[in-house]
């Protein structure tokens, strides 16, 4: 197969100088031999210098700013291949390494990924173009690193192309999650979505929504931007600004990009929590500026630095306030610890970076901790050459030690060993020391399934290619002076919670919410947000819950509304309360005064009973139709009485259908009996023969009686059938519920009452015709009275009724009862009980003879002057005059009877004798 060859120059950027790259083996920083060589990725410089020369040309530059923790993570890197070969791992098969500085440049990572790619044994770094890699064997099998995301975004694309496998131990952008894009990537830490959800996760328990971000203006920053953005939304926190630092400190904007910064966060005083996602050398510039500017705030940091030892011991560091950050899960790094402790007995030929590290502590052996970390990370390689002259090597014992972060340590480590696990599968049937034993995808498929004992746990690679470790949140905190970096708790990406090991660490957390960072006051229980004009969500009002809705958390965005009609809230409430239930009970002073009516009612009923029953046979009680119907007149007035009782108390089904029924009955048996009493006397005193005529057809007491009364049965039964009433509660008052009939049908009640009314209208029309009869006898005048006081009663309860409501409406009932029933009952007999107690004189059958006398003869009087006129007329009748007391027929017992004109005599009414008149009548009426 034809291919093309591509050629790894190493361009010349001076004379014999230590860091120039003469040739392509100069361009590794550290290196060993073995059968299985391992690549390695690290930013061990900051920064890569840029020529000020014009043109510019394709050349290498130098690198500047020494990173002592990137430089510890190749220092873990050959610790681990160094254990595992000591080991009997892979069983005789040694791992090699070279390992290439990238210095925080994609430029830079890409040549050195380039020579990694590069043939096995080729002497002229060739890397060849091929349509299928299966087969082609490059100089290494696996690369480990690199150390930022945008570095391992550019390099995996590179390295997919013969999908030789890539574990990284600290790029976490979310983005390398992808395997479409990046198949051959992995990393032995958690995504940045577990970080950033850990982040919005904190802020968001401590109660702050006002936030803002300062991040680098490269791929890792506007990722990670972007995630907690994402992760801030879900978790109502809001971002108040947003600064990007660009990503390379050569950049000449770089210190304007961070006063502007310190600037906007000076500002912002309502803002006091700053998450940074930023690079070390980055934080180190910000923070410099900000102790300068006494700015004090929460700072978040993200895994970048939250354990950066030469940031915590910037001077006056404590003054920009809390520091909180989130750092990869570290495991047992003793024998790392160990092997720093006796890396001044290492030779320095294969590794340029301790070499140059040897070189810092000589230039910079004189200066205090701080001083002689800045001096260390501000030496560039040109300078250090220069400053080195005439320096003795001087070791420090216990620097590189102090500066460890255990989290980057422990994933470097742990990637070397997930790539000695994977290299141990494809070597149990081959001879790997033979290189082309395997090629680079194999060993990719076989790093899907390794796992890997750390501290007692099973950790894999799950589907992304991600290892789903732990993260420790750090505290930065005085300790004696100065700022240490402990571990607060512990956040578990599985349950997106954290754990705390004591009391006191919780204790420290739970302090964080003493700060407040809300673009809002916090809305207390019983209010809620009311969102201004604001575009964040978190800016807000507060307003109090209208009535019958309340919240009891703050910040609710809503209030709820209670539970249902049951309940009631007044306005700015915490809680529901349980509405009062209401009704007329018998406590009540108003249903105890109409209580005490109907019970005087019923005493007057009963006082009346006796009062005729003792006086039988008296004129005035046959008068009034015998005792047989004022008995039923009386029982059914204790009726009415009786069922104002079912109006009081709390309603329920039976008082419901009993309290209309029983009344509505029982005041239709009471008009039908007094509409016969009516129809009597028309009848008795009525001369006109027409009309007696008419009368004597309707006057049929017992059926009539029965068929009125039977007529309001059959309504109440229907009505008590199909729509019977029933008990309702009524939700019309706020904080109340009132207890209440419902009558089922508002068409049945008004034609029980209306067939009442029709009822008391007939009678008060025969009873308005019969009003000027005698006196002691004159019944007429008193139910047409009795027969008014019903009517204006009932008419004005119509529209009271309508617009009253609340536990009173059934007393207005009651009420309208008893001045109806009491009208019609004093009307009825209060007159004759005067007449029988305090004038028994008239109450004589002589005083009712003379007085039906008087009567009659100016009845008859008056009938036959009508009657003359008409004659006179019609020349077809006359006046006659007779004596009726002649005849023996009306003779009894020595008395002279008196017959009506037209009437029949009325039992029991007598005239004194030789008491004689002659009326004059068209015909003789039989007695």
């Amino acid at each position: 197969m034809a291919f093309v060859s591509f050629l790894i120059p190493c361009f010349v950027i001076g004379t014999d100088i230590a860091f120039s790259c003469q040739n392509t083996d100069d361009f590794v920083g550290a290196s060993s031999p073995g059968d299985i060589v391992i690549g390695g990725l690290f930013a061990v410089h900051s920064e890569m210098l840029h020529p000020e020369e014009h043109p510019i040309k394709p050349v290498i530059q130098n690198c500047a700013g020494f990173e002592i923790q990137i430089f510890l993570q190749t220092l873990a890197m050959i610790h681990a291949i160094e254990m595992i070969n000591n080991s009997t791992l892979l069983s005789g098969v040694t791992l090699g390494y070279e390992i290439y500085d990238t210095c925080a440049e994609v430029t830079k990572a890409m040549a050195s990924a380039l020579r990694l790619l590069a043939k096995f044994n080729s002497s002229k770094d060739v890397v060849e173009f091929k349509c299928n890699y299966s087969d082609y064997v490059p100089r290494i099998k696996a690369v480990t690193g690199a150390s930022y995301s945008e570095v391992s975004m550019a390099v995996s694309r590179l390295l997919a192309l013969q999908l030789i496998p890539q574990v990284s131990p600290a790029s976490s952008a979310e983005i390398l999650s992808d395997k479409i894009r990046f198949p051959s990537f992995f990393r032995t830490i958690p995504s940045d979505f577990h970080q950033t959800r850990a982040m919005a996760h904190l802020i968001c328990e401590s109660g702050w929504n006002w936030i803002g971000v300062i991040a680098t203006d490269d791929d890792n920053g506007r990722f990670a931007l972007e995630s907690f953005g994402v992760q801030a939304m879900a978790n109502n926190v809001c971002i108040a600004f947003k600064e990007m630092l660009p990503a390379y400190l050569s950049d000449n904007t770089f210190q304007t990009k961070v006063d502007h910064a310190i600037e906007k966060i000076v500002k912002e005083t309502r803002v006091n929590v700053i998450v940074v996602f930023m690079r070390q050398f980055h934080v180190l510039k910000l923070f410099k500026k900000a102790v300068e500017r006494n700015v004090n705030k929460i700072w978040i940091a993200s895994d970048n630095w939250s354990a950066a030892v030469k940031i915590s011991t910037i001077p006056n560091i404590r003054q920009l306030g809390t520091i909180v950050g989130f750092g990869f899960k570290s495991g047992d790094i003793s024998t790392f610890q160990d092997f720093l402790r006796n890396l001044h007995e290492k030779p320095t030929d294969n590794n340029k970076f301790l070499h140059e590290y040897i070189m810092l502590l000589s230039v910079c052996a004189h200066l205090e901790y701080h001083d002689f970390q800045m001096c260390i990370s501000n030496q560039s390689q040109d300078d250090l050459l220069q400053n080195v002259e005439n320096k003795h090597q001087i070791w420090r014992d216990g620097f590189l030690n102090a500066n460890i972060e255990p989290g980057f340590i422990h994933s470097t480590i742990l990637a070397v060993y997930a790539i000695a696990h994977a290299i141990k599968g494809q070597c149990k049937d081959r001879n790997c020391k033979d290189p082309s034993a395997f090629t680079p995808w194999e060993l990719l498929e076989e790093l899907k399934k390794v796992t890997v004992i750390d501290d007692d746990k099973e950790i894999k690679f799950d589907s992304n290619g991600d290892m789903s470790t732990s993260y420790d949140v750090l505290l930065w905190k005085e300790i004696d002076g100065h700022v240490e970096i402990t571990t607060m708790a512990e956040y578990d990406p599985e349950k997106g919670d954290f754990i705390f090991e004591d009391e006191e660490k919780k204790k420290e957390f739970l302090d964080l919410k003493k700060v407040q960072s809300t673009c809002s006051q916090h809305c207390r229980p019983g209010q809620m947000k009311k969102v201004t004009e604001s575009p964040h969500t978190c800016c807000y009002e507060c307003v109090y819950c209208p009535e019958n809705h309340y919240s009891n958390q703050t910040d609710m965005d809503y209030c709820y509304r209670c539970n249902n009609k049951t309940y009631w809230a007044p306005a700015n409430s915490t809680t529901c309360y349980r509405k009062t239930i209401h009704f007329l009970a018998w406590t009540d002073w108003f249903a105890i005064f109409l209580l005490l009516l109907s019970a005087f009612g019923v005493v007057l009923v009963l006082s009346i009973s006796v009062i005729f029953t003792r006086n039988l046979n008296t004129p005035v009680v046959k008068a009034s139709g015998g005792l047989t119907v004022c008995y039923i007149i009386l029982f059914s007035h204790f009726l009415i009485f009786l069922s104002t009782v079912f109006f009081v108390d709390e309603p329920t089904e039976f008082k419901c259908k009993t309290r209309q029924a029983l009344f509505g009955i029982s005041f239709a048996l009471c008009i039908s009996c007094i509409l016969i009493k009516s129809l009597k006397i028309l009848l008795a005193f009525s001369f006109d023969p027409k009309l007696q005529n008419f009368l004597k057809c309707l006057y049929k007491p017992v059926p009539t009686v029965v068929t009125c009364t039977g007529i309001q049965v059959i309504i109440c039964t229907f009505w008590l059938i199909f729509r019977t009433p029933f008990v309702k509660q009524n939700f019309s008052i706020p904080r109340a519920i009132i207890l209440e009939c419902n009558e089922g049908s508002v068409v049945a009640f008004g034609i029980m009452l209306g067939y009442i009314a029709a009822l008391a209208f007939i009678c008060f029309i025969f009873a308005f015709k019969g009003r000027k009869l005698p006196e002691n006898y004159n019944e007429a005048k008193f139910i047409t009275f009795g027969m008014l006081i019903y009517f204006i009663a009932w008419i004005v309860f119509i529209p009271v009724y309508a617009t009253t409501f609340g536990k009173y409406l059934p007393a207005v009932e009651i009420i309208v009862v008893l001045i109806s029933n009491y009208g019609i009952l004093c009307c009825t007999f209060l007159p004759k009980c005067y007449i029988i107690i305090y004038k028994q004189e008239t109450n004589t059958k002589s005083a009712f003879l003379k007085m039906i006398y008087t009567y009659s003869s100016k009845s008859a009087g008056s009938v036959a002057v009508s009657q003359i006129s008409l004659d006179s007329k019609s020349s077809s009748s006359r006046a006659t005059i007779s004596d009726s007391c002649k005849s023996e027929k009306n003779s009894v017992n020595g008395n002279c009877h008196f017959q009506v004109p037209g009437q029949r005599l009325i039992k029991g009414e007598v005239l004194p004798k030789n008491t004689a008149r002659t009326v004059a009548r068209k015909r003789p009426s039989s007695i």
